[in-house]
């Protein structure tokens, strides 16, 4: 058996059979390693290697700000805020979920982190109103999934960490992509909602006697977030790791002096969620890293790359074929594998043929935010089924219309690079 057939048969077999994503990229890449005789002492450097990027300390500080953001209470005070706007109407609940999940996307940075805030919520207050459980997991599954192309995002972090492309003009790329994402699944959410009669049952209750100036009171200062982190982050004030910092500050700021919801006995637990999280992320991006670094060396990656620039010499069939490679692989594993398993792969034929790397990888995080609530494996669906206590089979047919409806944003975005690079180029940040 060769050593490249080794490392991604290996991989794939481990990852189908259950095997953590970490462990998965791990053991076949230390096996190459060690069977190919490239030196175990290599082993420990390319590991630290791979998590020592200063880049990548914008990771924890957005996942810490997304905890502190979820524990005091901020997801509550949009819900309500747009539930008085749009949500009081057959249909509107669909309409809301959609909305704060984009919102709360541009602090979280994380489809799973975006899907669980909201999906603790609004799941309940969906099925009260009539809702399907398996319609309302697949919703706020597809819908958080935007997290990771609207900035700040994480996996634009890592896209741009491994391309050495500039993160603030892919934060600014993301913009325009993302909110297309979540106006194309307001289509077919609001069109099934409607058509099943779902919030048909609205019950008047206290939420609905509250004014709307004084839910937006409520809410002013968590709207404010993704204000203050985007326009620093687009007026040049603060680098993306600046940024991270901020938001974690603000986040301290509402929570324990405007909501005075979080008290000091509380950021303990706060911080130990957090650390378990990107533990698990940096875990990933080490053994990724060292994944990549052992299919470069063996040249297997090389012959990958030609074969896929040998399949045409037309710019957009090779297009087509690794959207579809990227595709496949969004539904198997995080965006975070994806990117340093492939990207290696995919850089010299960027080159190759003149694609903008910023568009390039905002068509990528675009394409693997389809898979986040694509079967089988589905992370952002796992969650939001667990929140619903239902079977992941009971969404299947619910998230159908949904994928196709992001395909087609996909599509619109890979046809016009201009959505994506509008506004960097505005800001001057390419």
């Amino acid at each position: 058996m060769s050593l490249g057939l080794l490392l991604f048969l290996g991989f794939f077999i481990l990852l189908l059979v259950g095997t953590p994503i970490a462990i998965a990229i791990a053991i076949p890449s230390c096996l190459v390693i060690w069977i190919g005789d490239l030196g175990i002492p290599i082993i420990a450097p390319n590991f630290f290697a791979g998590i020592a990027k200063f880049p990548l300390l914008a990771i924890p500080l957005f996942i810490l700000a997304g905890f502190i953001l979820e524990r005091c209470g901020i997801s509550q005070r949009v819900i309500s805020f747009a539930n008085l706007l749009v949500g009081q109407r057959r249909g509107g609940l669909a309409i809301v979920a959609i909305s704060v999940c984009v919102f709360f996307g541009g602090v979280s940075g994380s489809g799973p982190a975006d899907a669980a805030a909201i999906g603790a919520i609004l799941i309940p207050a969906m099925y009260a109103q009539g809702y399907a459980k398996g319609y309302s997991a697949a919703l706020i599954a597809a819908a958080g999934s935007t997290a990771i192309i609207v900035p700040p995002s994480i996996a634009l972090i890592v896209y741009g960490a491994i391309t050495n492309t500039s993160i603030p003009a892919l934060f600014a790329a993301g913009a325009i992509p993302g909110l297309l994402a979540g106006l194309s699944l307001l289509i077919p959410a609001v069109w099934v909602a409607r058509k099943r009669g779902y919030g048909a049952n609205i019950s008047k209750n206290k939420e609905e006697q509250v004014s709307l100036g004084k839910s937006f009171r409520d809410a002013f200062w968590g709207l404010l977030a993704p204000v203050i982190i985007l326009g620093g982050l687009y007026g040049g004030i603060f680098t993306p790791t600046e940024a991270a910092v901020v938001a974690v500050f603000y986040s301290l700021f509402l929570g324990m002096v405007v909501y005075r919801s979080l008290r000091f006995k509380d950021l303990y637990q706060i911080l130990v969620d957090a650390n378990q999280t990107t533990s698990i992320v940096m875990l990933i991006i080490a053994f990724a890293g060292l994944f990549s670094w052992a299919g470069s060396t063996i040249g297997v990656l090389d012959l990958l790359a030609n074969s896929l620039m040998g399949a045409s010499d037309k710019g957009w069939i090779v297009l087509l074929l690794i959207n579809l490679l990227i595709f496949i692989a969004g539904m198997l594993m995080d965006a975070i594998s994806v990117f340093y398993i492939f990207l290696p792969i995919f850089i010299p034929i960027i080159h190759h043929f003149g694609w903008d790397p910023v568009w390039f990888g905002v068509v990528m995080t675009l394409n693997l935010a389809i898979g986040q609530f694509t079967p089988p494996v589905a992370v952002n669906l796992y969650v939001t089924t667990q929140l619903a206590d239902i079977r992941l089979e009971e969404t299947f047919r619910a998230v159908i219309p949904m994928v196709l409806a992001m395909l087609i944003a996909l599509l619109v975005v890979i046809l016009f690079p201009a959505l994506s690079l509008y506004i960097p180029r505005f800001f001057g940040l390419m």
